[in-house]
């Protein structure tokens, strides 16, 4: 399996301009820990995640050192501080250099990158531009879903598949695409993510039988306020 096999294409992202409560909004409202930073060309930019935001003075949660440790802080370091405290602007506190990964890469590697890193997830780009994300979530599903190795017709036929089903699903206007994930085995669809309502549920899994060439659908989606409810 690849990173295209299991990547969430419709990808959540922010301007470098953005304010930082502009950030927290989109994170708190998609369900999401990081949010890609890229130009108006697409082009990827940086990555800003919720640990970005820990350290706030509006929330008094700025990094506070005693007198001892910043006679050994440099200023540097010092002023480092005050930025992740205090800046206005993605721009000011977005990690620059982003770990990526391509469509082609194999899962396997994409597991060991987010391993090594510490990180949650990995935007995977072409050309510079951001075509989709894998995260741990995403590697989890992609275990819950294996099944044999199949040949590579059959390979062929479920990645059809799969770009038809999400097609289908970014169609409809109650869906929101960077919060689906859809994996296909021998023609059969798992349905992984987040709706908001059981009738949304119901929705997402006629929408993905109705697409020709779909054996059978396994419907993983969980809704939201039941969710956040735990």
């Amino acid at each position: 399996m690849k990173a295209s096999d299991i990547m969430v294409p419709k990808v959540v992202t922010i301007g470098p301009n953005a304010s930082l409560r502009d950030v927290a909004n989109l994170l708190l409202s998609n369900g999401i820990s990081a949010v890609p930073v890229v130009a108006d060309d697409g082009k990827l930019l940086g990555i800003v995640s919720e640990g970005d935001l820990m350290r706030r003075a509006e929330t008094g949660t700025e990094r506070r050192h005693s007198w001892w440790l910043k006679m050994f802080a440099t200023n540097e370091e010092l002023a480092a501080d005050f930025v992740k405290s205090h800046a206005r602007k993605v721009t000011d506190v977005m990690t620059r250099n982003v770990i990526t990964a391509t469509s082609g890469m194999p899962i396997g590697d994409i597991a060991s990158l987010l391993e090594k890193n510490g990180i949650k997830r990995v935007p995977i780009v072409k050309d510079g531009k951001v075509i989709g994300i894998v995260s741990r979530a995403n590697l989890l599903q992609a275990l819950a879903s294996a099944a044999q190795e199949t040949g590579t017709q059959r390979r062929a036929a479920d990645s059809a598949v799969r770009e038809k089903v999400e097609a289908q699903l970014n169609a409809q206007p109650w869906t929101k695409p960077w919060q689906l994930n859809v994996i296909v085995r021998d023609g059969t669809v798992e349905l992984w993510g987040v709706v908001h309502s059981r009738i949304e549920k119901t929705a997402a899994r006629i929408a993905a039988e109705e697409v020709p060439g779909v054996r059978a659908v396994k419907d993983n989606l969980l809704v939201w306020p039941e969710v956040s409810g735990t």
